[in-house]
């Protein structure tokens, strides 16, 4: 048996590149980090409070910007840490930051609705 000419490819469903997959995450990204701000914003103004003690050691003690300045270094050190993965891997980079922020802003949403 010979694996002469034998190779591995990695393909998405529906010809989607690695490159097209991570492009379209970081817009979820975009989107996520936007809801999340949004909706703790909302809820902060209706009396909620914040859970995370990162986030809200930041909102306290600087506001939106204080919020912003905690997701801008997020978003920096994943890419950062992007630069140290293979392309085929760099998806994994945004989809780890959407992810926990989508969560969190259908918590918030939760919280909010419930609050009303």
């Amino acid at each position: 048996m010979s694996s002469e000419g034998a190779f591995l490819r990695h393909r998405l469903p529906g010809d989607v590149t690695p490159v097209d997959l991570e492009r379209l995450l970081w817009g979820v990204v975009v989107l996520a980090l936007a809801a999340d701000i949004v909706t703790t914003f909302v809820g902060l103004r209706i009396g909620l409070s914040e859970s995370n003690p990162a986030a809200r050691g930041a909102i306290e003690g600087h506001g939106l910007a204080g919020m912003l300045a905690l997701k801008a270094f997020a978003v920096g050190v994943g890419l950062i840490c992007r630069l140290l993965l293979e392309h085929k891997y760099r998806p994994i980079v945004p989809a780890g930051l959407a992810v926990p922020w989508l969560a969190a802003t259908v918590l918030n949403v939760y919280a909010i609705s419930s609050a009303l």
